[in-house]
């Protein structure tokens, strides 16, 4: 199929340079993660790299483990081997969304350090790219939390030894659909995904007015873009400042700062 030809094609150079030993896949059973393990084996296949699938099953539905069996069969029938992992059902005191993403990536890093593996594979894709955007953006996120997202490898916190690589942060979800339905032909269809109680949900209707308003992918990667160029130059000026203007005494662990330290605009400040 050479749409799907040309979207694996893309997805192995994006991964090639990250990939040592080999991988762990983060799989929901929805068709961008579907896609995601269509692609992963065959990049396994192809470059003889280990590769390991996790279904998270959050208890935070009715039939979740159906569903995870349900992956975990299709997966298996594919000759993918998987395994569910399993979140302990608690009384969830913040934002639902929130703990499912923060507890699936415990659950993951653990699992990738126990099979001694530096990388996650994960299913982001381009609307996802712009969806985190704007809820950065309602969130009052600064310049470096706008961009964040935009970056194909990333860590959940700073000393973790495993990181989140976003593959398919290029490709449209049109384009997952149709790998997914054009190869396993199935996916599991998250009801929260339509309910307006949740920020993600009424951002992508706002997204989609924003669509017929005229925004596009690459309009918004042109901004995406300028933006990170701004926080580089911000970057480069905060290097120079603690260069120019710090002395680190190792001996005792200390610190100077000379007075143009503080000097400097607020954000160079900040970041220094």
């Amino acid at each position: 199929d050479p749409r799907i030809k040309r979207i694996y094609l893309n997805f192995k150079k994006k991964i090639s340079s990250h990939i040592t030993t080999g991988f762990c896949v983060a799989v929901s059973g929805g068709v961008d993660s579907m896609a995601l393990s269509f692609l992963a084996k065959l990049y396994s296949i192809e470059n003889d790299k280990k590769g390991y699938f996790f279904i998270v099953d959050h208890k935070l539905r009715k039939n979740s483990t159906i569903e995870a069996n349900l992956v975990k069969k299709k997966l298996k029938s594919f000759k993918i081997s998987s395994n569910i992992l399993t979140i302990k059902k608690k009384k969830i005191s913040t934002n639902t969304q929130s703990f499912a993403r923060d507890n699936r990536y415990k659950l993951m890093i653990k699992q990738s350090l126990i099979k001694k593996i530096d990388m996650i594979l994960t299913a982001h894709h381009s609307d996802d790219l712009i969806e985190n955007f704007f809820i950065r953006l309602l969130r009052g996120s600064g310049l470096k939390g706008l961009i964040s997202f935009s970056k194909i490898k990333s860590k959940v916190k700073s000393d973790d030894k495993v990181f989140i690589l976003r593959p398919l942060i290029d490709i449209p979800k049109k384009d997952l659909v149709y790998i997914s339905k054009n190869t396993f032909n199935f996916n599991v269809n998250d009801p929260s995904n339509l309910d307006d109680k949740f920020l993600r949900v009424k951002v992508r209707k706002l997204i989609s007015n924003l669509e017929e308003g005229g925004l596009t992918f690459n309009k918004f990667k042109l901004s995406l873009n300028n933006l990170n160029k701004s926080n580089y130059a911000l970057d480069y000026y905060v290097k120079k400042n603690i260069n120019d203007n710090s002395n680190y005494l190792k001996l005792n662990k200390t610190v100077i700062l000379k007075d143009d330290f503080l000097k400097q605009p607020d954000e160079i400040v900040f970041r220094s």
